[in-house]
C-alpha cells in the first residue's frame, strides 16, 4: 500500500515512535532520497509534541483507510471492466492514455458508439469543441461548450500527458498549438483529437498508428523551409538552397 512512499513511511512511523534525531531520521531514505541526506537532514529539524505526534497518528491511520477503499474501489472497477478488456487494452494504446482514463471513456461513452452517429456527436456531447457567438455575421466569442465534466477533465490530463511524450503525432500537436494559442487551447484541441481518436478505435475495432512526432513537418516542407530560411536570414546570414539529387 506504501510502496511509493517506502521512505516517507519509514520516516513518519519513527516520528510517530519519539525518534527526533534528524540525523537518524534522514538515514531512513531510500533509492533516490539517499542523494540528498544532508538536505533531508536541514529539513527534519524541529520539535514534535506529544499532540503533534498523536495528530500524526490519526492522520496515518486515515491515509491508511483511504488508500485501502481506493484499493477496493478499483478491485470493483476491474471486476465491472472485465468484459471490456480488449476495448481498455487498445485505447491504452494512445499516448498520454492509461487504464484509468481507458475506464472512465467507456464508463462516460461506453463500448457502443451507436448513439453518436460521427465523431462530430461526440465531441459536442462531450463539450470538447468551442461554440461560436455571433453579431452581425462576426464572431464576437469563442468558448469550449459545456458537457460532460468527468470525460472532459479526464481528456484533459490525458491530453498533458500526451504533450510529455517523446516523438509522437499528440506531443508534436500541442506544442504547435500551444506556441500560437496558447496552452489553455492546445489542451483542448488536442483532448478534441485523442477523443476522435477513441471513436473511431471503438466503432470499428482498429488500433492505434501514431503519424509521428515529424508529421506536421513532413505535412507541410515548403511551409518549414520558408520558416527556417527567415530565421536564418534574420541572423543575418544568407541562404541559398539546393535540392538534393536523388540516388
Amino acid at each position: 500500500m506504501f510502496s511509493r512512499g517506502a521512505s516517507g513511511r519509514a520516516m513518519l512511523d519513527a516520528l510517530i515512535m519519539g525518534e527526533e534525531d534528524p540525523v537518524k531520521l534522514a538515514d531512513l531514505a531510500q533509492r533516490k532520497l539517499r542523494g540528498k541526506i544532508p538536505e533531508l537532514v536541514r529539513a527534519l529539524q524541529g520539535h514534535l509534541t506529544e499532540q503533534h505526534r498523536f495528530m500524526l497518528k490519526l492522520l496515518w491511520k486515515q491515509l491508511a483507510q483511504l488508500e485501502e477503499l481506493i484499493a477496493e474501489l478499483d478491485r470493483k472497477i476491474e471486476e465491472q471492466t472485465r468484459p471490456f478488456t480488449a476495448e481498455i487494452d487498445r485505447l491504452d494504446t494512445v499516448p498520454g492514455v492509461d487504464r484509468r482514463v481507458a475506464e472512465v471513456v467507456l464508463a462516460e461513452v461506453g463500448a457502443d458508439t451507436k448513439p453518436f452517429p460521427t465523431h462530430a456527436n461526440l465531441v459536442s456531447w462531450a463539450g470538447m469543441c468551442p461554440g461560436n457567438e455571433e453579431s452581425a455575421g462576426k464572431r464576437v466569442r469563442s468558448r469550449i461548450t459545456p458537457g460532460n465534466r468527468w470525460l472532459k477533465r479526464t481528456l484533459t490530463q490525458a491530453t498533458w500527458a500526451a504533450s510529455h511524450t517523446k516523438n509522437t503525432y499528440l506531443a508534436a500537436q500541442y506544442r504547435r498549438l500551444a506556441g500560437r494559442r496558447g496552452r489553455k487551447r492546445a489542451l483542448i484541441a488536442v483532448g478534441h483529437s485523442i477523443l476522435v481518436i477513441f471513436y473511431h478505435m471503438l466503432k470499428h475495432g482498429t488500433t492505434y498508428t501514431d503519424l509521428g512526432g515529424d508529421f506536421f513537418d513532413r505535412l507541410e516542407p515548403q511551409r518549414l523551409t520558408r520558416y527556417y530560411v527567415r530565421r536564418l536570414e534574420h541572423l543575418g546570414h544568407k541562404v541559398t538552397l539546393e535540392s538534393c539529387a536523388a540516388a
